[in-house]
């Protein structure tokens, strides 16, 4: 599938494994991250407030998270998936310097309304778990 294809319906099986993403957590994600979703909270962009909360440095928001969680299952399905839903828990916080692996598998299909559920994971080098939940897809279901 080429990178501008969107996944079709009949085309994806509960239990098929999305590919696995590495994101490094870096600074700058975690800063503009925060600033694009304008969450001004100091933990997010100043080092001295995050380690005074007692964290070794900032850490990432979570709308930030919800965005790569939603980003990774629409990557894998395509430009014309239709985001429903999204469900997401928080975990151990994600700071610079670590990297998360996130993963997902489809866990449900909808055959009236052509919509899938994604199962997504995040867990981060050193604490673990930062985020699970999941994605809810519309896919178009025409050949």
């Amino acid at each position: 599938m080429s990178e501008y294809q969107t996944l079709n319906f009949a085309d994806v099986s509960v239990g098929d494994s999305l590919p696995e993403q590495d994101i490094d957590i870096t600074s700058g994600l975690v800063v503009s991250g925060a600033l694009a979703t304008r969450d001004y909270e100091p933990v997010h962009h100043d080092k001295s407030v995050a380690q005074a909360a007692g964290l070794p440095d900032v850490f990432m928001n979570i709308l930030t998270s919800q965005a790569l969680m939603t980003r990774f299952a629409t990557d894998w399905s395509g430009p014309e998936a239709v985001v429903k839903s999204l469900d997401i828990k928080l975990g151990a916080p994600n700071v610079p310097g670590m990297v998360m692996k996130v993963t997902g598998q489809v866990t449900a299909k909808d055959g009236d309304s052509g919509v899938i559920d994604i199962a997504v994971t995040g867990e981060n080098n050193i604490w673990g778990m930062h985020m699970a939940g999941t994605v809810q897809l519309a896919l178009p279901q025409g050949a």
